[in-house]
């Protein structure tokens, strides 16, 4: 992945929601980078969405329809698992 792609992926996962910061910022910091590049182009239409609808998604309220950001909303809360809570 491009740096000012990346860069840019960064600061629009900056949402000012602190629920979803906590999630997206360590994930875009320590996994973006690692995922195959349909999945990086993916995060790049996930965070394009409305909060609400995000939180919805990795809350478990509501599920994507599409597979492929079904399985990115998967990979972003596996991830926040194994790192733990943030203080961020």
């Amino acid at each position: 992945m491009d740096a000012v792609i990346k860069n840019k992926a960064y600061w629009r996962s900056r949402r000012g929601m602190q629920e979803l910061d906590r999630l997206l910022i360590p994930f875009v910091e320590e996994h973006l980078q690692t995922l195959p590049e349909p999945l990086q182009h993916c995060y790049i239409e996930f965070i394009d969405r409305e909060d609400w609808e995000l939180f919805d998604w990795l809350q478990g309220r509501e599920v994507p329809a599409d597979a492929q950001m079904r399985d990115l909303v998967e990979r972003i809360l596996a991830a926040a698992a194994k790192t733990g809570p943030s203080t961020a």
